[in-house]
């Protein structure tokens, strides 16, 4: 008994000592936590923006990307150059059987098929060409939206090209007004990117964009716009301009439209490519 109570007592100050020396003389040492994980930080789609954003991702676009349209790959500072631009937005009336009129580097008249009137679009230009001819026949839109659309491509006509594009029923005294004409020299692989942009995206109506038919064989972008590019759009602020420039340089498949990008005015005004910095 007396040496189950001499255990007991030897326990008893080791458990005494111990709780001294943690009170006296600090706590026992821990393991260092291990470091935060290094590397880029955010969301998916933050993560995938940045990686979207760098000069050399964009580049190995750029080569795939021609390689897939068998043209030349130009490097990022070629992209970068200022696309020679044209604009008349004088008022000009076309009607059948008057002569041609030519807008932009481009040649216009009508001509009749059957039951519509379609427009025959030109290129003078010794280039490809992105191009917009704004119109307004002189008959209700539900009248002209009746009329079947012929198949064409809405964004770019090939240098020495036509386009051929139907505006609207025939009916006695049918004319068609030419608001604006608008028109950009684009290089081989722009004329590959804008032939994939769903013409909505740059604010082609839909009475003209409905025929639109792009790159053979590739599958068009989506046609969503954002609000902020819509509100764009509708206020002025944003213009067909600036959103063909943009997408001449850029793959629809990856990259939307920053609502605050302005087509270059001079060669290599901004780095590409060109991403919301939001991201």
């Amino acid at each position: 008994m007396s040496q189950f109570r001499m255990q007991v007592l030897a326990v008893a100050a080791v458990v005494v000592a111990i709780v001294s020396y943690l009170r006296f003389c600090g706590s026992p040492s821990l393991p260092p936590k291990p470091p935060q994980p290094s590397g880029p930080k955010g969301t998916q789609q933050q993560l995938l923006a940045q990686a979207n954003g760098s000069p050399a991702v964009y580049q190995s676009y750029l080569q795939s990307d021609a390689n897939a349209a068998s043209v030349p790959a130009p490097t990022v500072e070629q992209m970068a150059r200022k696309f020679a631009y044209r604009v008349d937005d004088a008022r000009h009336v076309l009607e059948l059987g008057k002569p041609p009129i030519e807008l932009a580097g481009l040649r216009l008249h009508l001509e009749r098929t059957n039951d519509q009137v379609v427009l025959v679009i030109k290129n003078l230009i010794d280039s490809d060409v992105a191009y917009e001819v704004t119109t307004q026949p002189n008959l209700p839109a539900s009248t002209c939206k009746g009329a079947g659309a012929l198949p064409y491509n809405a964004m770019i006509i090939a240098k020495k090209g036509t386009a051929t594009r139907t505006e609207c029923i025939w009916r006695d005294g049918l004319a068609i007004v030419v608001a604006k004409t608008e028109t950009m020299e684009v290089p081989a692989l722009s004329t590959y990117y804008l032939s994939q942009v769903p013409p909505q995206v740059v604010g082609v109506e839909d009475r003209l964009a409905r025929g639109h038919r792009g790159e053979s064989g590739k599958q068009m972008c989506s046609p969503v716009v954002s609000a902020a590019v819509k509100g764009g759009l509708d206020k002025g602020d944003i213009g067909w301009r600036d959103l063909a420039d943009f997408y001449a340089r850029h793959r629809c498949q990856t990259y939307q439209f920053p609502s605050s990008y302005r087509a270059f005015k001079s060669d290599g005004e901004r780095g590409l490519p060109a991403v919301d910095a939001s991201l």
